[in-house]
């Protein structure tokens, strides 16, 4: 009875850790799709301060969608801490804390959000700044919140890495589904460490390198969701580590 309630428990947290990468995953795609994308135009100050203003909810509703994303990756991390500890606790603390290191750096991004609001809707600053002023500072914060998305990456790809790796040695989810892990969280630290010294690499760079980490996210998402770890292996670890 005790082993079939720890089995249900540890289910239970695999589903947390699966509805997590999804939710991340689904969250992400769609703020770059539907809003970045509509509001952001690469190289004009401008127009993008123009389409913020313009569609000042849907701004809004891209740093509220972000805020919850890096909320889900606190959860996710101590999910996935729950779960590995059982391998490795002092790896899956690392990796644990990493990951919280990226949602409280990724946190900082949207305070640099709220602050390219704050520049283009102050109307007690238009009688120290011009116009175009407020919106090349309002261009300048959003160049640094992009610059921090590289930091963010460095935690992610190392957290991440670990915590796949973990799951290889562990065989609770599929091996290749791990190693697929390792190399796309390698590739994002790798990407991060790139655009931090090339800042002008090519741009299908990213674009490969995020659509495979994003198909991995939806896959090991729907196998922790649906399929959960495997238990037989679950137990080995908790009796040798015991």
């Amino acid at each position: 009875m005790t082993n079939h309630n720890a089995e249900e428990l540890q289910l239970n947290y695999a589903r947390v850790a699966g509805f997590m990468y999804l939710l991340i995953i689904i969250i992400g795609v769609l703020n770059g799709i539907f809003i970045d994308s509509e509001l952001i135009v690469s190289g004009n100050k401008a127009a993008t301060a123009n389409n913020i203003l313009a569609n000042d909810f849907l701004f809004r509703t891209g740093i509220a969608s972000i805020l919850i994303l890096y909320v889900s990756v606190v959860i996710l991390a101590w999910a996935l801490y729950v779960i590995l500890k059982t391998v490795n606790k002092n790896l899956a603390l690392l990796a644990m804390l990493l990951r919280s290191g990226e949602a409280i750096l990724g946190g900082a991004t949207v305070l640099i959000s709220f602050i390219v609001l704050l520049l283009l809707n102050a109307e007690d600053y238009s009688t120290i700044f011009e116009k175009e002023q407020l919106q090349a500072l309002a261009g300048l914060f959003l160049n640094v919140r992009d610059v921090s998305i590289d930091i963010v990456l460095i935690f992610v790809g190392i957290g991440g890495t670990i915590f796949c790796y973990l799951f290889f040695k562990s065989s609770y989810i599929p091996r290749i589904l791990a190693l697929w892990g390792i190399f796309t969280y390698m590739s994002m630290l790798l990407l991060a460490l790139i655009n931090i010294l090339f800042p002008n690499r090519p741009e299908m760079m990213e674009t490969v390198l995020f659509t495979l980490g994003a198909l991995f996210e939806l896959l090991i998402g729907f196998w922790l969701l649906f399929k959960g770890v495997n238990f037989q292996q679950e137990d080995v670890y908790a009796s040798g580590s015991a």
